[in-house]
């Protein structure tokens, strides 16, 4: 007897789908899939580039005059600097409320010591530096020496600070800056080489920065692959360098055809690119989002979480201290009301661009990107004349909508 045994054959895969990908129908949903995996990574970008499209058009493309761009630059610096800082807090697992009042703080010392006492601007800023630092240190010897919550340690930091401020300034506003620190938070960067209506220093930096990110790129994703870690489909990967070289050869253009770079530019260009590398390749970057993400494990693990603690505040005084030396060289006079609401601005960049409540999540870059969609909104708020009771409100909703779809993504991943 025989037996006939007819062997089931697998169905060939549809087109697109499986191991296949041949196609255009197959591009475009590795594409997608590659998109919905990164969705964190890419969604803010994209609603960046979505607002400033709309407000573009909105304004009749006054948002995009190369004056208003360098405005943009100049107006949220200090913003910016304070969200790379609280960022790291954020990814810490924890918050910093007094950042504000320490940045209305350090301004009042600095006018103290450089209009009543004549002191020379690069020692009073040291000295500036170092006072923020203090302070930091201070706020994170309670917070991860002796246990008290950071909103509580913070809270009364920034009432302080705050009254601190009006104790240094008598109430009033002292001013003005010398001349050498006001160039510093509205100053541009010399003109050098022919006459090309273009500002020579700027377009080098524009493409200095632009091989700067392709090398980065190619080099973390190949990382990435060396670690067997998921990385989006090359075709998704090349159409980012595309869009981010675009992007910074478009704001390259605009100041070079203006007055060039500011050089507060510079100074948060050196913040992202050193705490970037930290948080990426550093092992106190790596202990930050340890400890944040599952601090019982990371003390198993053998992290010093009351140091890494420690660090992260003294690290936010010292740019606290920085924003608040750029804030006043800026409005060229210290006041009692300044940095009013300074800290909720950085808070709301860190989430808008992508740190978690719960902590362990969070790029120095998505910081930065945070800060821009609020500084794009309101600039284009107040180009179109929206009055600044809606601005509050369509910027709470924002940021409403940022955590919502965070939460929204870890049900997702989760589920």
């Amino acid at each position: 007897m025989s037996t006939n045994v007819t062997a089931k054959s697998p169905a060939p895969a549809p087109a697109g789908k499986g191991g296949s990908t041949g196609g255009g129908d197959g591009l475009l949903q590795l594409m997608v899939e590659g998109m919905r995996r990164n969705m964190r990574q890419y969604g803010m970008l994209i609603a960046l580039g979505l607002i400033v499209v709309l407000f573009a058009v909105w304004t009749d493309g006054d948002l995009l005059l190369p004056r208003n761009v360098s405005n943009l630059v100049l107006q949220n610096s200090y913003i910016l600097i304070l969200a790379i800082g609280m960022m790291l807090v954020i990814i810490a697992g924890h918050i910093d409320l007094s950042v504000g009042s320490l940045t209305a703080f350090v301004g009042a010392v600095a006018a103290v010591l450089m209009v009543k006492h004549d002191l020379d601007w690069p020692i009073a800023v040291v000295l500036c530096l170092l006072l923020g630092a203090a302070a930091g240190a201070a706020q994170g010897f309670f917070i991860a020496y002796l246990g008290i919550p950071s909103f509580i340690v913070t809270l009364a930091g920034m009432l302080t600070f705050r009254g601190l401020t009006e104790i240094f300034l008598e109430g009033q506003t002292l001013g003005p800056f010398p001349e050498g620190l006001q160039k510093v938070s509205n100053g541009f960067l010399p003109e050098v080489g022919p006459d090309t209506n273009y500002h020579n220093l700027t377009l080098l930096l524009g493409f200095a920065v632009i091989a700067f990110i392709v090398l980065q790129e190619f080099r973390d994703r190949r990382r990435q692959q060396e670690f067997a870690l998921d990385v989006p489909p090359f075709k998704l990967f090349l159409l980012k360098i595309v869009a981010l070289v675009a992007a910074v050869l478009t704001v390259t253009m605009m100041l070079a055809s203006y007055k060039g770079a500011p050089v507060v530019l510079l100074i948060l260009g050196v913040l992202v690119v050193g705490f970037g590398y930290v948080m990426r390749n550093a092992v106190i970057g790596r202990h930050i989002y340890a400890i944040g993400g599952n601090l019982p494990a990371a003390k198993l693990s053998g992290v010093r979480d009351k140091k890494v603690t420690f660090l992260v505040f003294l690290n936010m005084g010292m740019l606290a201290a920085l924003a608040g030396l750029v804030f006043a060289a800026r409005f060229n006079a210290a006041s009692p009301k300044a940095g009013v609401n300074f800290e909720l601005e950085a808070i709301a960049a860190s989430f808008i661009g992508g740190a978690s409540m719960s902590g362990g999540v969070g790029t120095v870059l998505g910081a930065i990107i945070g800060g821009v969609v609020l500084g794009v909104l309101n600039n284009g708020m107040n180009l179109v004349g929206v009055g600044s009771d809606w601005q509050q409100v369509i910027k709470g909703l924002v940021l409403l909508l940022a955590v919502g779809f965070d939460v929204w993504n870890k049900r997702k991943v989760g589920s």
